[in-house]
């Protein structure tokens, strides 16, 4: 879809700070920012809402989001948690119109700064934390590795 920014970031045409691809996914870090780490999960076929996405693809996106989420523990930006979310729609404050997974780290006690910067989204020191990201999710293969 040419004037969708997701698309274009997908084929190189828009900037963005990759964490993670494949086949039918990429993961980057969200220009606006709730928390350090927070990243969207988008399949590589265009779908405009839930209603256009394959579900098999759904899961996908979802596994994707799930395996960043755990990385995420494991990196230098140790997160005790994650809200693993789809804004479906304008109604529910979809921004962009291409279904994407916000996964958004989370830590004990974070209440207040995450409140501030859900009123702020300024991002943080994309490149060290994309490297952070990606080293856990290096950990996170190292620990699969080794349990089999």
């Amino acid at each position: 879809m040419s004037d969708c920014v997701f698309c274009a970031i997908l084929d190189g045409t828009a900037p963005a700070t990759l964490v993670y691809e494949d086949e039918t996914v990429a993961a980057f870090l969200d220009i606006r920012p709730i928390t350090r780490g927070h990243t969207l999960v988008i399949p590589r076929d265009h779908a405009t809402t839930l209603d256009d996405l394959d579900p098999a693809l759904g899961g996908h996106v979802f596994a994707a989001g799930h395996r960043i989420a755990r990385a995420l523990r494991r990196s230098g930006l140790a997160s005790d948690g994650a809200n693993l979310l789809i804004n479906d729609g304008e109604a529910a404050f979809q921004t962009v119109g291409h279904v994407h997974l916000h996964v958004i780290p989370r830590k004990h006690g974070d209440k207040l700064t995450f409140a501030k910067g859900f009123l702020l989204r300024r991002p943080h020191e994309p490149t060290s934390t994309a490297n952070a990201i990606r080293a856990g999710l290096t950990a996170l293969d190292a620990e699969e590795g080794a349990a089999q």
